[in-house]
């Protein structure tokens, strides 16, 4: 995998820590070789701080990284993704074949692989897996997953066979077979309805992963505790069998100070979520920096055209062009965070360079803002038939440095008389106001995935719908990435997607983002899925 390293070699800085964290230091193996170089010890248990706790473990709404963060070990897949090549290998299945025109998928799967709670993943299992996650439940409030297109119907061939049609081409299942959105659950979990995959609810949630869910504690710490029967790793895994470490403590940790204090003080060994301006901070005390990237939609803001503001095309492309996303990376980030050249990163599938349309020109923003008719008004903010040209944007708590960054966005269309107003993310109002255009008419937001079909997960008017545009066209252009069996086609139809937000002015992107993670220098084997989510199976801890 693409990731950037960051090395360094002084002292750790000391820091006093919130009691709760004072009894959390690794524990490592008592024995084995402790050079970095040496053979993986097995033992110990890992502390890892969690920047927000998990909100549901129901896998298709497992998008949320601290919810696929769980996911990702509790599960495993019929498939897996190379993290390094993003092929697609075995992992529950043994082989597979598809038809010509990705209408049927047949899957053999690997004999004597459990649950946790001992139950067969059997082709029985496996179907019902995906007809909950393909057609959904209304009733039990369980969601069709957005990485599941045209599901039908499953037909169990034999107990390790099992059959998946579609009604219409569906390219981008297989690849959905090996996200985390696709993880395979025990039948009596699947009987649950949405409440019993909440949190505290966790140690319930039965997987076939290399780990399980105990001592929850709601909202604040729980433990993956590794499976000792655990022996069905993809191939290219380094460790095929039960993972290294005993276990790994999970402590929820909101507080940046404290969570890299306690990386910094020992008291932790492994954190998510390094904001950027710590990241000088964990480099020079001697720590290692991940930054995988999540290689979908880029980190962006969409402009909603139902917002009769945001109606106009030239007041679209105004605000397109007041906005200079080089100077929001300069200003409050680093180099892991590239800027963006269109809605997608430059490491996703079907990437094409809409730079053109996105360069930062204030002259042009005020000419189109003059020619649209708004005029300036005694505040400085433009006016138009008695109505102020003000929108409304809520900061997206699961961003990296949203409020930062919507307020730097809201300095920078100021400039040329539009008024950007920033809300928080508060537990009341904000999911119902977000979902409405004329009171939230940007959006800001990301999703990641390392498939085609992630374009279509957040712009679809029945997925992600973040623009809620009710625009026909595009629905039809994304349902052509959906549904082309050829991946030279698919490639074709994702830039045409991209030419037509980029030309309609439907959004901002801002920078490609990445999961940034520290450790200390004793956890070896830190991997991650293919869109930067942790993988604990393979991490191990030498003497320290």
């Amino acid at each position: 995998m693409t990731r950037r390293l960051i090395r360094a070699a002084a002292a750790a800085l000391p820091l006093v820590l919130a009691a709760s964290l004072a009894a959390c230091a690794s524990s490592p193996a008592p024995s084995g070789e402790s050079d970095a170089g040496g053979d993986p010890i097995t033992g110990g248990t890992l502390t890892y701080l969690e920047h927000q706790t998990f909100t549901n473990l129901y896998p298709p709404q497992a998008g949320f990284y601290p919810n696929g963060g769980v996911v990702n070990n509790i599960t495993a897949r019929l498939t897996w993704q190379n993290p390094d090549s993003l092929e697609i290998e075995p992992w529950i299945a043994s082989d597979w074949t598809v038809n010509a025109d990705a209408t049927e998928y047949t899957f053999n799967l690997k004999p004597d692989v459990t649950f946790s709670d001992g139950t067969p993943v059997d082709a029985a299992a496996v179907a019902k897996n995906f007809d909950t996650y393909g057609l959904g439940d209304p009733e039990r409030g369980l969601t069709v997953s957005e990485a599941i297109n045209n599901y039908a119907s499953s037909e169990v061939v034999d107990d390790d066979t099992v059959t998946f049609r579609f009604s219409a081409p569906a390219p981008g299942f297989l690849q959905a077979t090996s996200t985390i959105n696709s993880g395979l659950l025990s039948s009596d979990t699947l009987d649950g309805t949405i409440e019993d995959f909440g949190a505290g609810n966790a140690e319930a949630i039965v997987g076939a992963g290399p780990f399980t869910v105990t001592d929850e504690k709601l909202g604040t710490e729980f433990t993956l505790t590794a499976r000792e029967d655990y022996a069905w790793a993809p191939e290219s895994a380094e460790n095929q069998g039960r993972p290294y470490v005993d276990a790994v403590h999970v402590l929820v940790t909101p507080e940046d100070s404290v969570r890299i204090g306690s990386l910094l003080a020992g008291q932790a060994d492994y954190v998510r979520y390094v904001q950027a301006f710590d990241e000088d901070r964990v480099e020079s005390a001697g720590f290692t920096l991940y930054a995988p990237q999540t290689r979908g939609v880029n980190n962006s803001i969409a402009l909603r055209p139902e917002n009769p503001l945001l109606a106009d095309i030239k007041v679209r492309q105004a605000l397109v062009a007041a906005v200079d996303a080089q100077e929001v990376v300069d200003t409050l980030f680093t180099e892991n965070y590239p800027v963006a050249t269109s809605v997608l990163s430059q490491e996703a599938l079907g990437y094409k360079d809409e730079s053109e349309h996105y360069a930062y020109d204030p002259e042009k923003a005020e000419e189109l803002l003059d020619e649209a008719g708004w005029t300036e008004g005694s505040d400085g903010i433009r006016e138009k038939d008695g109505e102020r040209l003000s929108i409304t944007v809520y900061e997206a708590a699961p961003q990296p440095l949203s409020k930062q960054t919507l307020e730097l966005v809201a300095q920078q269309l100021a400039k040329v008389g539009v008024e950007l107003t920033v809300k928080p993310a508060d537990a009341g109002s904000y999911a119902e106001d977000t979902r409405d255009p004329l009171k939230t008419g940007f959006y800001h937001s990301m999703v990641g995935r390392a498939d085609f079909d992630v374009i279509k997960s957040q712009y679809h008017t029945k997925n992600r719908d973040v623009l809620i545009s009710n625009d026909a066209e595009l629905d039809a252009l994304l349902e052509a990435v959906a549904s082309e069996p050829d991946t030279g086609k698919r490639a074709e139809a994702s830039q045409a997607v991209q030419d037509y937000i980029a030309e309609q002015a439907y959004v901002i992107p801002l920078f490609e983002e990445p999961q940034v993670y520290g450790t200390a220098t004793y956890v070896h084997g830190v991997d991650f899925e293919s869109v930067g989510r942790p993988t604990f199976s393979g991490v191990w801890l030498s003497e320290h």
